[in-house]
């Protein structure tokens, strides 16, 4: 076990410089305006150029805030996006989520585009820099290659990163290896132990006031940094893009971050379970039961149903400590796509109360989830003869009803007697391939909503 008190570190402010630019003869003026294109333009037009200016036509009465406006924006930056400028300067009455908007449809992982904004408040420019500066780093980390981030780097840049950010109120230590087996988290440790570089268990405390603080909400991500699927091995297509299988990890942290720079006065603990899901002759196999601290027994009947082994043990993590409500973040299921497509998170509770609170910030951030069902009956929908449950169905995809299945499976780690409890199935955290709305890779999707929660608490 690898203990670690925050040092004073100054923070790397140099990835939030690429708001402006000097070379103004490089520039791409954008221009926000209500008027209509020249006649020779199509009259409902949305994209026109005069000279060297892009004017982005939208009509005198629209709502600037409304989720068809902003997606319209992230379009029209992705448009541009694809005519390779230098640069980009919006000028006009742009709001500051269209400004925000603009910002998510012109990132790209291979290039970076110096956006120079349009007049905001001195509160919306530090709201904008924060926004930048936590989905650059997490879009980074779930876009980084699988050699190059190891569960153990995982959980370094995780750490590294939220220090910088409050270096006098974070502390945070990690479990690694054999260790896991010792501490009992028997689904980290099992899932991560066919590879050469060792799963890890990063546990990080956020703790403003005081160590007699209680804390207000605990936060669990899926830290897959690259999933072959097991012995129960994906096709090479479906492997492809599963360097983003850590993307739940990404989230969770990347919300702490943010909600610490927009002032989080309340205490939040951070458990990331990181592993690499790989064949090798120490790998775990099918068949194998898994007996978990909380006493269920788990039979693996599919070593690509990962997420869910290595996610019980945080939750048994975070119901440990005194957090009055839990969230986790993982890309869990297929079937979650297949049910929402790629524009929606899935959310999975059963605390209406808590649901209902959820879906909320999501409408206020501009950040699209979904509830999805969870009742008790899908904890039994994964029938083991040999062990309380199975950790899936031995069909492909999980069978049908599989995100409610697996959220099913992952209560069973959870005292929701005493515990308010929130699962997100990220459906729409990373694109294989580019769209109207995003570069391909990471999107940033739910970061935001989880962070205005920990902020609302």
């Amino acid at each position: 076990m690898n203990k670690n008190k925050s040092k004073h570190m100054t923070p790397d402010n140099n990835s939030d410089n690429h708001s402006e630019t000097n070379s103004e003869s490089h520039v791409l003026v954008v221009e926000l305006t209500n008027e209509k294109p020249l006649s020779h333009w199509r009259d409902d037009n949305t994209l026109s150029f005069e000279n060297n200016v892009a004017k982005f036509h939208i009509p005198q009465s629209t709502d600037q805030n409304q989720l068809s406006h902003l997606f319209n924006t992230q379009k029209v930056a992705r448009k541009l996006v694809g005519m390779s400028p230098k640069a980009f300067k919006l000028v006009g009455n742009w709001s500051f989520e269209s400004q925000w908007h603009f910002w998510q449809g012109a990132y790209s992982p291979k290039k970076d585009i110096p956006i120079q904004f349009a007049s905001l408040t001195s509160d919306e420019k530090l709201k904008l820099e924060a926004l930048i500066k936590v989905y650059r780093w997490s879009k980074s980390l779930i876009n980084e290659t699988p050699e190059n981030l190891s569960p153990q780097e995982l959980a370094r840049k995780t750490a590294s990163f939220i220090t910088e950010l409050a270096p006098d109120n974070v502390t945070f230590n990690t479990i690694e290896g054999n260790d896991l087996k010792k501490a009992g988290l028997v689904g980290i440790y099992n899932v991560g132990r066919g590879s050469e570089r060792p799963p890890v268990l990063l546990e990080l405390d956020y703790c403003p006031n005081g160590s007699d603080e209680s804390t207000s909400v605990a936060l669990v991500g899926k830290g897959i940094t690259f999933d072959t699927g097991g012995y129960s091995m994906k096709s090479s297509v479906g492997m492809l893009h599963m360097k983003c299988d850590m993307g739940g990890a990404a989230t969770v942290a990347g919300a702490l971050a943010l909600a610490i720079i927009q002032g989080l006065n309340t205490r939040v603990k951070l458990y990331l379970c990181c592993a690499e899901n790989m064949v090798s002759g120490h790998a775990y196999l099918l068949s194998d039961i898994l007996t978990y601290k909380n006493g269920v027994s788990v039979e693996v009947v599919n070593t690509d149903a990962e997420g869910r082994l290595v996610l019980a043990d945080g939750l048994i993590k975070a119901c440990e400590s005194d957090a009055h409500t839990i969230i986790d973040a993982a890309t869990l299921t297929g079937a979650a796509c297949v049910a929402l497509g790629d524009h929606y998170n899935a959310l999975f509770t059963t605390d209406d109360d808590l649901a209902e609170k959820i879906s909320k910030i999501s409408i206020e951030n501009h950040d699209p989830l979904w509830r999805l069902p969870l009742e008790k009956f899908h904890q039994d929908n994964c029938p083991s003869h040999y062990a309380v449950t199975a950790n899936s169905k031995p069909q492909p995809g999980g069978g049908i009803g599989g995100a409610s299945n697996a959220a099913g499976f992952l209560s069973r780690f959870v005292d929701t007697d005493n515990k308010r409890w929130a699962h997100f199935d990220l459906a729409a955290c990373f694109r294989d391939s580019g769209d109207s709305l995003f570069s391909a890779g990471a999107t940033g999707r739910g970061i935001r909503s989880i962070a205005s929660f920990l902020c609302d608490q």
